[in-house]
């Protein structure tokens, strides 16, 4: 009998040890609000994101054009230097 209970305790303080991991790690788990925040989050830095992308593109287009126009001009001012 003494050897039934001890065995039933050790088999009690297993299913606690496992229980304690279990709650630890869902504890660490975030809510559904958090989560929620978590996602809206999210979705307002990927639209700043592309926003930052599509300026960055703008101004090398810009760029771009600006660099050809004053090629354009530096060629010809060489051209009617010469």
């Amino acid at each position: 009998m003494g050897d039934d209970k001890n065995y039933t305790n050790v088999i009690l303080e297993e299913i606690r040890s496992q229980m304690s991991a279990v709650l630890e790690i869902v504890s660490n788990q975030p809510t559904r609000e958090e989560f929620n925040n978590l996602r809206e989050e999210f979705d307002s830095l990927k639209i700043d994101i592309r926003t930052i992308k599509r300026a960055v593109v703008d101004n090398d287009k810009t760029t771009r054009h600006e660099l050809e126009l004053l090629d354009r001009r530096v060629t010809k001012l060489e051209e009617s230097a010469s």
